[in-house]
């Protein structure tokens, strides 16, 4: 049995992500963005939150200033990012550490070169002038009462072409005041096994050390761990792994395994039993899509679909899960497809409140799903029909109407101009519905048709599409899936349609979403 590594006695988490989780491609933070997001990590219990880089654009420098008037942290310390003085002048005279102290943080993190060919190439200065800005612009800020924190940039590829001269700027920055000295894989490229020796290396300075770890080769989080395991007490990251090219390490999954694995205890906030809503959380803000495979946090890391773990679960749900998901404020998801046994049923169905102790009956619905999966249809996403397929073969299923037929056309003129028509037979009656497109018409005819009868589907939306061809060897003559997401107040649910074509598949979609719905409400 190996033995989880000792906590040193203080960790720094520091999140980066509204600075270099903020280049990442496509993701673009407002100033009230990151306000909100600060506040987020702050309830999360992270030590440090790097703001930004204030004076090298508006933006960031308008945060520096929104978050001095209107934030309180109570967990973290907000921290100021910049770079070190321009060669040849003195830090007490540059602009860019003016403005670094004038963002009215505690804690600065400084940028310095420790690559040798780094110094030479995009410098252009010597390298005993890095040394010199490093050591002046720690001294300066260390001398107005500032923490600092220095990130070694390029340190590792910097340590294999010349290791003297990258420890020479840990030494530098150490001898110069600074808090932490921060050892970076700027570009990604290390492995866990290189890390314990460098680490080691940079540990004999006498300096507390951190870590800072881009994923290019997809081992931004294990490198982050082995190298606190090799002693460093401050790892940086982002949430998500948000950054630049493949990312940063992703604090959601290092702060787990710290606390689940490690022991350690590393949030001073809410802590892990927020940790999933706040990843999303964020993710909402940032306006990107959560990443359903992302550890701990995601949504289908607790999602179980062979029917070998689902008899498993049954008896206790850790031989399948390394961690209770309610931990990190996850839940267990069982999921239903062609691979499901009577097992994933009894399961789902207790998570749907429906009672199904009757091996037989859910043995029955198993052949069911498996049956109709292989004509297409797909369950896994679709918790909604299969709720409704579940209660038809049960006879627990009461329909509250029945659609006797239903029509739709489409028509266009020669300028591009279009409208659809659809019209639906309930109870003797007629019902006429216009719309941009077929499924709108439909939606419109089918809320008029219930309506009188059933009021509460005037607050149904539907909020999602999508659409999948099935056999697509048969070109036009393909199947079709598609889902349908549909919203009422603060209820989602996804139904299934199949069909020879996509008008055909979405009113089997569509009017699964209003039985479903309907079916919820007078249950």
């Amino acid at each position: 049995m190996t033995t989880s590594p000792v906590a040193p006695e203080r960790v720094h988490i520091y999140d980066t992500t509204l600075r270099d989780g903020a280049q990442q491609e496509g993701l673009r933070l407002s100033v009230a963005d990151k306000l909100r997001i600060t506040t987020l990590l702050d309830e999360l219990g992270v030590s440090h939150i790097e703001g930004g880089w204030p004076g090298a654009n508006p933006n960031d420098t308008a945060f520096f200033q929104a978050a001095a008037d209107e934030l309180t942290l109570r967990n973290a310390q907000l921290v100021a990012f910049g770079s070190t003085r321009k060669a040849g002048g003195r830090a007490a005279d540059d602009a860019q550490v003016a403005a670094l102290r004038d963002a009215r943080t505690d804690v600065i993190c400084l940028v310095a070169k420790s690559h040798d060919g780094h110094v030479e190439q995009a410098l252009r200065t010597t390298l005993d002038e890095n040394l010199a800005m490093v050591s002046d612009t720690v001294r300066h800020l260390v001398s107005e009462g500032k923490s600092v924190f220095l990130d070694c940039e390029h340190f590792f590829d910097g340590f294999v072409r010349n290791r003297h001269y990258a420890l020479e700027v840990v030494r530098t920055a150490a001898e110069a005041g600074a808090e932490v000295v921060v050892l970076c894989d700027t570009n990604g490229g290390m492995l866990p096994s290189q890390m314990g020796d460098i680490v080691s290396a940079a540990a004999a300075i006498g300096v507390d050390l951190g870590i800072h770890c881009h994923n290019d080769t997809g081992c931004a989080v294990a490198n982050s761990m082995a190298a606190l395991e090799a002693g460093v007490m401050h790892v940086q990251g982002t949430i998500n792994g948000y950054g630049e090219r493949t990312g940063n390490a992703d604090l959601s999954t290092v702060v787990a395994n710290l606390q689940l694995k490690y022991g350690w205890d590393v949030l001073g906030g809410s802590g892990l039993e927020s940790l999933t809503r706040i990843s999303h959380a964020i993710a909402e803000i940032a306006n990107q899509s959560p990443q359903p495979r992302q550890p701990y946090v995601g949504r289908s890391s607790f999602a179980h679909k062979a029917g070998l773990h689902a008899s498993a679960i049954r008896v206790d749900p850790n031989l399948y899960q390394h961690v209770d998901p309610a931990l990190v404020g996850n839940d267990m998801r069982m999921l239903i497809s062609d691979m499901s046994g009577r097992a994933n049923v009894q399961i789902k169905a207790e998570q749907l409140g429906i009672e199904l102790d009757d091996r037989e009956a859910a043995a029955r619905v198993a052949d069911r799903i498996k049956q109709r999966e292989a004509e297409g249809y797909s369950y896994e996403a679709a918790d909604a029909s299969f709720e409704l397929l579940l209660r038809d073969e049960l006879g627990l299923l009461d329909k509250p109407y029945e659609v006797d037929t239903w029509t739709v056309s489409t028509t266009h003129d020669a300028s591009g101009a279009g409208d659809s028509v659809a019209t639906i037979h309930l109870g003797g009656q007629t019902f006429a519905g216009h719309g941009n497109g077929a499924l709108a018409a439909l939606d419109v005819a089918l809320r008029r048709a219930l309506h009188p009868e059933h009021p509460s589907v005037e607050h149904y939306q539907l909020v999602d599409y999508r659409v999948r061809i099935i056999d697509q060897g048969q070109g036009t003559d393909s199947l079709v899936r598609v889902l349908i997401d549909t919203v009422n107040e603060d209820e989602t649910w996804t139904t299934v349609g199949l069909g020879t074509n996509v008008v055909e598949a979405s009113w089997e979609a569509l009017s699964d979403a209003y039985l479903y719905g309907l079916v919820k409400h007078y249950a």
